[in-house]
């Protein structure tokens, strides 16, 4: 994959594509500027090209720590991380639900009321921000604030690194690949090059990029290009079809999804974005079909509805049936494999042994 900014030349042609996404005015020309940075060229395996795609394959292969990967899998189904709150990672995030939840709004411990719904932990590696607020730029940061979070997890780093150390299998895992053994930032590293694997190669999408012209039908690509030409792309772009960038949620209109209260996130005061309007990190498309309902609290039950909403609220467009269709297909072309098996037709995941 070889990653190359727009050529000046192209920028007019390019502009006049998205003329749609440049009518949010100040919001569309930060995601066409972003678009200009992610943008790439990619070269197949034919050694033809899709000449400057705003979207790039996901890798076949991750260099990773092998032996942290298989720790932090154990942890990851680890509830003793959660401060005897009975809650692990896996429990909000299931490998049959796109490790989502499939829940509108989720609330991990009993009695606590959650704002928004669980974000899929598939291809997260690739994200440049972590969250619906995109409040967390690295891996490392999100994984000591969830642990502690009283209405997520609610344990205590001091007592979850004290319970982990009576497990002595546990103990000589950790002191075989770290100097310092067991303790709270060995945990968080092993968590993260766990998470740093869940990477979902091979969608059909990814295939048509490399060369394979059939690995889509004609549907998906008219949807492709209506992605791009109604401007969906500006803000859906990159390797991940999106988890780089914040943006107003409701551009044109407020959708009722967007109404907030105090404890609503997505006000993002300080952001820069908007102080005024409901401002969300754009999440990943990779996978989309596989982890209904939709939006950051579940109120669009299907694709078809989400994408409709979306082309109103963000675009400022009512795009017909047809096209919508056509969209919904491409989406579903994103859908890739984990460990060789379609994402779709995953179940189950880690024991939490180690």
């Amino acid at each position: 994959m070889v990653e190359e900014n727009v050529p000046k030349t192209n920028q007019n042609n390019w502009i006049s594509r998205y003329r749609g996404a440049l009518a949010s005015g100040i919001g569309g020309l930060i995601c066409l500027c972003l678009f200009a940075l992610f943008g790439s060229a990619v070269i197949t395996m034919s050694g033809e090209s899709h000449d400057n795609e705003p979207i790039s394959p996901i890798p076949f292969k991750t260099m990773l720590d092998e032996k942290k990967v298989k720790l932090g899998e154990a942890l990851f189904s680890d509830d003793r991380l959660s401060g005897s709150n009975g809650v692990s990672c896996s429990s909000c995030h299931l490998f049959e639900r796109d490790l989502s939840d499939g829940i509108p709004i989720s609330g991990s411990l009993p009695g606590t009321i959650g704002t928004t719904r669980t974000l899929s932990l598939f291809n997260v590696g690739l994200n440049s921000k972590i969250g619906w607020a995109g409040q967390f730029l690295t891996l490392e940061q999100q994984a000591i604030a969830v642990v502690q979070d009283k209405s997520r997890m609610g344990g205590k780093w001091e007592d979850v690194v004290a319970s982990l150390r009576t497990d002595l299998v546990l103990n000589k895992a950790f002191n075989e690949i770290y100097k310092d053994g067991l303790k709270r930032d060995n945990v968080v590293d092993a968590l993260v090059e766990y998470e740093k694997s869940l990477n979902t190669p091979n969608a059909p999408f990814d295939r048509y990029l490399r060369g394979d012209e059939s690995a889509i039908d004609q549907r998906s690509k008219d949807g492709y290009h209506l992605f791009k030409d109604y401007g969906c792309a500006s803000c859906h772009q990159g390797v991940n079809v999106g988890g780089n960038m914040l943006q107003v949620f409701g551009i044109f209109g407020e959708p009722q999804a967007a109404l907030k209260g105090p404890r609503t996130p997505g006000a993002a005061q300080g952001s820069g974005i908007d102080d005024s309007r409901p401002v969300f990190r754009v999440p990943s498309l990779r996978n989309v079909a596989e982890r209904p309902p939709y939006f950051h609290d579940g109120s669009a039950p299907t694709l078809t509805d989400a994408i409709g909403k979306m082309a109103r609220y963000q675009l400022g467009r009512n795009i017909s049936d047809e096209d919508v269709g056509k969209i919904e297909a491409f989406l579903n072309s994103l859908s890739g494999e984990y460990h060789g098996v379609p994402v779709g037709k995953l179940a189950g995941g880690s024991d939490g042994h180690y």
